[in-house]
């Protein structure tokens, strides 16, 4: 397929069209793929804009970071928000936390949440302190797989924190914030505390 057969694909509004063209991209250079995604980020199926997001988060450039940026942002489908979350994780979690961070107050939707979540839960830069701050706001929320990941990720930093003697402050805010969740409504938040707090 070339260049020009994809744009018309991505522009056809098909998703059966545009879809195939879109994944297509992954064996193009940036600075081809780029333009092409950055066009099916325009499109009105979110399943088109979702695939796009993905695809930048594999062509890194800064047209592209901008672009994800904008659709975490303002983007009025949750799917594409998350899979924009992931794409910028992609990119640099360095440069996306802060973003990642204001996402998750502002999204209260379960599927941008969990996608933050597991975006950055096992990254091997993410900061532990910074992690905390993200489960504890997970913590809070309303729904109950929002909170297992919480309780996930609280018991990966009672593990990696209890491991030193004496065990890193971020550690015993961790297993406080494990221990409160045992008594959750939620028998999967129950089971990943206790097993968080075992480990």
């Amino acid at each position: 397929m070339t260049l020009d057969q994809r744009r018309e694909a991505i522009l056809s509004g098909d998703p059966s069209r545009a879809m195939p063209a879109l994944a297509g991209l992954r064996e193009l250079p940036p600075d081809q793929a780029v333009p092409l995604l950055l066009l099916g980020l325009q499109q009105s199926a979110f399943m088109v804009r979702s695939l796009s997001c993905a695809g930048l988060g594999v062509k890194p450039n800064e047209a592209g970071w901008q672009a994800l940026v904008g659709a975490l942002e303002s983007d009025g489908d949750a799917n594409v928000r998350a899979e924009a979350a992931n794409a910028l994780v992609s990119h640099s979690l360095q440069r996306a936390w802060p973003l990642l961070l204001k996402a998750f107050e502002r999204n209260p939707e379960w599927l941008v949440r969990c996608s933050i979540l597991s975006a950055v839960a096992e990254h091997p830069e993410m900061e532990p302190a910074d992690l905390l701050e993200l489960a504890q706001l997970a913590q809070a929320d309303g729904d109950g797989t929002v909170r297992a990941g919480a309780a996930e990720i609280l018991g990966r930093l009672v593990r990696q924190g209890c491991q030193v003697q004496p065990p890193a402050p971020w550690a015993i805010e961790a297993r406080a914030a494990l221990a409160a969740l045992q008594q959750d409504s939620d028998h999967r938040v129950v089971a990943a505390a206790l097993n968080g707090l075992q480990g």
